[in-house]
């Protein structure tokens, strides 16, 4: 069984902002694989199905974003699931607008929801899609993240989102996260 969590933050405000990149590829990934994330249980939406003949489970913390790990620990204990076979897609802002990066392990780069989860889960031996949305050009970086990106970045972002969700896909379908890794890294 895998669990991939897509990390934002609940409600319509949020719905378009930089820090829901997780949430939107979890969504465009349930959409590609026809599985519906709309039960709401472990402090979050959940969908289940099967991709490639693997268990998934595509699951949206509801906890916001600085208490994501509670909620994917819990959901982790109740189905016994590794932290290897957890994938976690966030947004990342010491990437380029547009870029993703999958990494095995590390830190959270300080990304609060990402911390929370390595607190939680209490290891840094998660797999992950990091999908950059670049610096703040001014001010608060609290205010960037849950600012709505322009245009010109949902052009960029959008074809992040494709390729988060492909590169899941060649993860449930190769089997190495490894592989999966020096192709799109």
């Amino acid at each position: 069984m895998k669990l991939i969590v897509g990390l934002g933050n609940p409600g319509k405000k949020y719905e378009k902002t930089r820090h829901n990149l997780g949430y939107l590829v979890a969504d465009h990934l349930a959409d590609i694989s026809k599985i519906d994330v709309d039960r709401e249980v472990f402090r979050g939406l959940l969908g289940r199905g099967q991709i490639f003949d693997e268990d998934v489970m595509i699951f949206k913390p509801t906890t916001f974003m600085n208490l994501s790990g509670e909620a994917v620990r819990e959901i982790s204990n109740y189905f016994k699931i590794k932290p290897d076979d957890v994938i976690v897609i966030y947004d990342d802002m010491a990437l380029p607008v547009g870029q993703i990066r999958l990494r095995l392990k590390g830190s959270s780069g300080s990304h609060k929801g990402m911390q929370n989860i390595i607190d939680n889960l209490k290891t840094e031996n998660l797999q992950r899609i990091r999908i950059g949305i670049g610096e703040p050009p001014y001010g608060d970086a609290k205010d960037y993240v849950l600012g709505t990106p322009s245009k010109e970045e949902w052009l960029l972002l959008d074809d992040a989102i494709e390729r988060s969700a492909k590169a899941i896909l060649d993860i449930l379908k190769i089997g190495s996260f490894e592989k999966v890794m020096s192709k799109y890294n």
